[in-house]
């Protein structure tokens, strides 16, 4: 009989980092117990972690430092174990379409269903929550690019969903500053159209914080997409809900932007 060492060998030997108890405990035909019992002591060693129930990742030995492989490894073939879709998004997408700002330490993805995140070793998932409805409007393959790993691949936003993923979660992505930096570096790659057509599924507040970034940076195609949004909003809003306006003795009129229909509460600043 097949031990689980070498069960965990053959799918090295594979190309596969991960597996799942069902298809180990049908190749071994271990009890529950048995194979219980063998995975605890492979992850005491070092040689797995589990990062949800019933899914294992295999730790090569350059993995063991960190605890777990690289999660661009082994989150496409989580979510379908988990029967969920799903987009990495955010800084970790940013970086990917070459954003000039340090990549984030922690991985996000964006689904459908609400997800507590993941901390295993050093590695962090942060899953975040969009309607279904949203969602499935705008999880389509035109608007998603491919982020190959040595496992394979897994889904990533494109270059518009993921500008308007920052303005929408912002709070999420180093704030407003570290949204600016990533529309500074990337806003002018983005296409026009494809961007307003992703727009329209997304809050009015966030189109227009995306609006008035690009136009602060220049991007004049990518912004001029989006004006429509703001002639259509019916009030002011804050740039950035949470922060204290700028100086308490301006005026709400003179921190107004009326192109945008945003009152510029915070400054915002990038590394240039």
């Amino acid at each position: 009989m097949k031990s689980l060492q070498e069960f965990i060998d053959s799918q090295l030997a594979q190309g596969r980092a991960t597996f799942t108890k069902s298809a180990a405990s049908a190749e071994l035909r271990q009890t529950p117990q048995a194979f219980q019992a063998a995975a605890a002591r492979l992850t005491k060693k070092g040689r797995l972690a589990s990062p949800r129930r019933g899914f294992f990742l295999i730790l090569r030995p350059e993995d063991q430092l960190l605890g777990a492989p690289n999660s661009s490894r082994w989150i496409d073939p989580l979510m379908k174990h988990l029967g969920i879709d799903y987009r990495v998004s955010m800084l970790r997408a940013a970086a990917f379409h070459g954003t000039a700002q340090q990549a984030a330490m922690v991985f996000q993805v964006i689904t459908p269903r609400q997800i507590p995140n993941i901390e295993i070793g050093r590695q962090r998932v942060e899953f975040l929550y969009q309607t279904p409805a949203h969602f499935a409007d705008l999880n389509r393959s035109e608007w998603l690019s491919q982020l190959k790993t040595d496992a394979g691949f897994a889904k990533i936003a494109g270059m518009e969903l993921t500008l308007l993923d920052m303005c929408r979660y912002f709070h999420h992505a180093a704030r407003i500053n570290g949204v600016a930096q990533a529309i500074h570096d990337l806003g002018n790659k983005a296409d026009p159209g494809k961007l307003a057509r992703a727009a329209a599924f997304y809050e009015n507040t966030a189109v227009r914080r995306l609006g008035y970034l690009l136009d602060m940076f220049g991007h004049s195609r990518q912004a001029k997409a989006l004006q429509s949004f703001a002639v259509k909003a019916k009030s002011f809003k804050d740039l950035d809900p949470a922060a204290k306006p700028i100086i308490a003795s301006l005026s709400v009129a003179d921190q107004r932007n009326p192109r945008w229909k945003l009152v510029i509460n915070t400054p915002v600043e990038i590394d240039s």
